[in-house]
């Protein structure tokens, strides 16, 4: 940047540096001065001629500056008044021109310095005009949006000054680092300098404007909040006039529903309670949400609401027949349930339990239990479950508390007489939140459940109506005191008569639907399907016999999606093909009787097989050694006797 010089003239002049500012040309400012340097300074200048330079220090912690800690250029300054107080001055100064330092003077009590005015050049361009207007007019509009300024200085910009004095008295009311006014001090061209404080008054303006958006948000949310707590407070007062506290907006609308709910007569003194509780509190209250949220959930179960009981029993059982082939002592079971409650009118809810190996229809015979009812499903799964909280629900104390499993489910179904299975109750588990089984225990009660506590509701609720139907594979891992309370049916698993009905009957259907075929496409002969429950399945349900007649189903989909348009008729021969070598064979027992071995008869659950009992006579101290081994498609047991 290059500098024009005023003069040659030299003058030697008290420096104080300055921290955090820089005093402009043409304006006026007041400052306190408390370093001993910087009081001598003032005091010398005060007793002459008044005249003094002012020049930012580049570091604002140091507390005594050295020359090379200032900058070159400054400006300087006219001492208008002086007032001491303990310690500190406190001065009027005014700026009369920039300065630059050519050197220091020997250092003493103050710093002095030998300076030379900087020449300023006039500029009276239209562009420059152009700018003046504009930094006018954008001054004006941040004062209006609330730009903190001495109202002197506002009235000096507003009264038509030079592009000179203009520049100067904005730069000193810019809100900007010490450093950007050091670089608006040292730039001499004016025009350069009135586009750098158009840029830095933009900016500020932006923020004011931010500021100010806040701030009428800010004030419009607490006017708002302020205006809604003042009408409350008057509601609360014309309504306990009138003797009917309590019921206005929100609150009107929760007693309603609590009318509506039609809930017993101590549930309902609870309710309305605690509505009085949430009358009392200011929306802010964060216990309010609790108690709004446990009000839902008390208006929203169905206290009063049952499903119709109006069954034939004739139309039940052909419903159980189409559903489901077999389970015959299921069958039976429901069917004398309807007949009594259509006699007694009211009885409790028995607790079937469904045991039986996976895949012989458990779960999907309670949704047939259901529809034969003509009532409503819910089907909770307690497989895995640890928590106490899950059955009986968490204490509202808690974030985010909830009621249990069974009487959400309750709530889902809308009717306080559901089928409600419980499924896989052999797979619960205990840990140090609790033991969810013992939690069961008086929900699957017919002498208590009719009062059953949820932790949630802290009232009772009936349960008596609910039809539980729970689900096991063992009943070994079921407490004692849980497997009491359940009337056990047991589910054996299915012949191979009894597979193939429910494969022509319902799984062939099922299986063609799902792969997109047609009754003229495909077909499988009994023959056919005889042989793959036979040698492609070894199982006590229908899970495997579903995957292979559906692996038959995708090799056909793959024919006619390749072009076949005939009808594909899988036999018997035909299995190799789809499925493979047989994965299983048949054993017969020995057309011959043979020295050392016998046979014998075994049960599993995937239906009943032989064993071959063999017996070899082996040297040794004469004990008996029994062992097995598998066998294909048999288990094959063998007696070594030692002999001496």
């Amino acid at each position: 940047m290059s500098i024009i010089l005023k003069s040659e003239e030299e003058k030697i002049v008290p420096v104080v540096p300055i921290r955090d500012g820089v005093i402009f040309p043409h304006t006026e400012s007041v400052l306190t001065f408390g370093r001993p340097k910087s009081l001598s300074a003032i005091e010398a200048s005060f007793s002459r001629e008044r005249t003094i330079v002012f020049v930012l220090q580049k570091n604002p912690k140091e507390n005594d500056p050295k020359p090379e800690d200032l900058y070159s250029v400054g400006t300087l300054s006219h001492i208008e008044r002086m007032l001491r107080t303990d310690g500190e001055i406190n001065a009027l100064v005014r700026g009369l021109s920039r300065i630059k330092i050519i050197g220091f003077e020997t250092e003493g009590p103050y710093l002095l310095a030998k300076i030379v005015e900087i020449k300023e050049e006039m500029a009276d361009s239209e562009e420059v005009k152009a700018l003046c207007n504009h930094l006018t007019g954008e001054f004006r509009r941040a004062m209006q949006l609330g730009k903190s300024a001495d109202f002197l200085a506002f009235m000096n910009i507003m009264s038509g000054l030079s592009s000179n004095e203009l520049a100067d008295q904005i730069s000193s009311t810019l809100d900007i680092k010490p450093e950007e006014k050091q670089e608006l001090l040292e730039t001499l061209d004016v025009k350069a300098r009135l586009e750098k404080i158009a840029f830095y008054l933009s900016k500020e303006i932006k923020v004011l404007e931010i500021e100010r958006k806040i701030v009428s948000k800010t004030e419009e949310r607490f006017e708002k909040g302020a205006r809604e707590a003042i009408l409350r407070e008057r509601l609360k007062t014309i309504e306990k006039e009138l003797g009917h506290e309590g019921e206005g907006g929100e609150q009107q609308e929760l007693l309603a529903k609590i009318k509506k709910a039609a809930m017993p007569p101590e549930v309902e003194e609870k309710a309305r309670k605690e509505l009085k509780k949430l009358a009392q509190m200011t929306p802010y209250n964060p216990e309010a949400g609790y108690i709004r949220n446990y009000l839902d959930w008390l208006v929203m179960l169905p206290w009063n609401v049952k499903s119709s009981n109006n069954v034939d029993i004739k139309a039940a059982e052909k419903i159980l027949d189409e559903d489901h082939y077999g389970l015959k002592k299921i069958k039976e079971r429901v069917v004398e349930y309807l007949a009594v409650h259509k006699l007694a009118g009211k009885m409790k809810g028995p607790i079937l339990c469904f045991v039986g190996p996976p895949g012989v229809g458990k779960t999907s015979i309670g949704k047939s239990i259901a529809r034969s009812l003509g009532r409503k499903f819910v089907r909770v799964s307690l497989g895995g479950i640890r928590d106490e909280a899950e059955i009986r629900g968490h204490r509202r104390t808690y974030v985010g508390a909830l009621p249990g499993r069974i009487i959400q489910g309750i709530k889902d179904a809308n009717t306080k007489n559901p089928v409600f299975m419980l499924d896989e109750i052999d797979k619960v588990g205990a840990d140090f939140r609790g033991d969810p089984s013992a939690a069961l225990l008086e929900a699957l009660d017919p002498e208590q459940n009719n009062q059953f506590s949820d932790h949630y509701l802290e009232v009772a609720f009936d349960l008596s109506d609910v039809m539980f139907i729970t689900t096991a594979n063992v009943l070994d891992t079921i407490p004692p005191a849980l497997r009491d309370r359940l009337e056990v049916i047991h589910f054996p698993g299915y012949t191979e008569e009894e597979k193939f009905h429910i494969a022509r009957d319902f799984l062939i259907n099922k299986q063609r639907e799902a792969h997109g075929l047609k009754k003229e496409q495909v077909e499988i002969t009994d023959e056919a399907l005889h042989t793959i429950i036979r040698r492609y399945t070894r199982e006590a349900g229908v899970r495997n016999l579903e995957r292979e007649i559906a692996a038959v189903f995708r090799k056909v989909a793959k024919m006619i999606a390749e072009g076949e348009k005939n009808l594909v008729k899988t036999t018997t021969p035909m299995l190799h093909k789809f499925l493979g070598p047989f994965k299983y064979t048949a054993t017969l027992a020995e057309k011959k009787d043979e020295v050392g071995m016998t046979t014998g008869l075994a049960w599993t659950e995937a239906g009943g097989d032989v064993l071959f009992i063999e017996v070899a006579l082996m040297p040794g101290r004469g004990q008996l050694i029994l062992h097995s081994s598998p066998g294909p498609g048999a288990w094959t047991a063998r007696a070594l006797l030692s002999k001496n």
